[in-house]
């Protein structure tokens, strides 16, 4: 007999549609990816409380920790890809003794606001140095904003940066390459510009077993990408009543977008996307072991 969770997961994903044209009435940032470095990202989202980052930290940790346990037959410790990895916000997140609101106050403070970006590079690299984990994990990133990933790549926070916009066409020569390395793979913030064809293109190029862990945004569906994930082994599962607060809307246009989003997904807007804020849901798939 299923759960109730499981009867709640089965209704929500039967009645959830393709993920095209997701972003219809969402604000674009798209600006703040193109600086040479995250400065106006931070001052941007800062007034928005953008937070799903620091939801997602414990979680991808914890996960990380997880697959790198597992035996998988293959040498070495299995790496991360990051996708739509900006300015490596998550790899800062998981590897580093940092928060995500002490990474908010870094840099909107006045002192870091005038800095040259030559400045402000060599300090955040010496600063995400100081802060390494010793049970950090490789973590490469994918994000067609190729200023964002460059920076990151700079400063230490990715161990390699890929830029291909794989909704457009396969990966390249080095991200395939790194595929054959990837264990896991990380999204937050990004299900509403990228489709199953994305994970399929990712999926099709790993050679190990690979896990997926996904914070999306409700007001857009993830089930054609379960369905992908499915086609290459995976089982996913969501607990629908649990969901993370993403940022407050950038005005009513908006706000009534996501309600009307979710409502159209088959869920409910009452105390979340209604009191002002984008929520996500949690998703996490595996190698299908039944």
């Amino acid at each position: 007999m299923p759960t109730i969770r499981e009867e709640k997961r089965e209704m929500y994903e039967t009645r959830t549609g393709g993920a095209e044209g997701a972003s219809d009435g969402k604000s674009r940032f798209d600006d703040i990816y193109d600086r040479p470095d995250p400065r106006a990202y931070f001052q941007r989202l800062a007034p928005l409380g953008y937070e799903i980052p620091h939801h997602a930290q414990p979680f991808f940790r914890q996960i990380a920790t997880d697959r790198a346990a597992l035996d998988d037959g293959h040498r070495g410790r299995p790496a991360m890809l990051d996708v739509c990895c900006s300015y490596g916000v998550n790899a800062a997140l998981v590897n580093h003794d940092v928060t995500l609101a002490e990474m908010y106050e870094r840099y909107t403070s006045p002192a870091y606001r005038t800095m040259s970006r030559k400045e402000l590079a060599a300090r955040d690299k010496e600063f995400y140095a100081e802060r390494r984990r010793p049970d950090a994990v490789t973590v490469f990133g994918l994000d067609v904003a190729a200023p964002a990933v460059q920076y990151a790549l700079e400063v230490g926070l990715l161990d390699a940066a890929f830029t291909e916009d794989l909704e457009q066409g396969p990966p390249g020569t080095g991200l395939r390459g790194a595929l054959a390395e990837v264990g896991l793979i990380t999204l937050t913030g990004g299900g509403s510009y990228i489709t199953a064809r994305t994970f399929t293109a990712l999926l099709d190029g790993t050679r190990r077993p690979v896990w997926v862990s996904a914070f999306v945004l409700r007001t857009v569906s993830y089930h054609p990408i379960v369905q992908a994930l499915a086609a290459h082994g995976l089982s996913t599962t969501v607990d629908v009543s649990r969901t993370y607060p993403q940022r407050l809307f950038t005005d009513e246009r908006e706000r009534r977008y996501a309600i009307e989003a979710v409502r159209a997904l088959g869920g409910n807007p009452t105390g979340r996307e209604e009191d002002g804020r984008f929520h996500s849901l949690h998703y996490e798939s595996r190698p299908d072991t039944r």
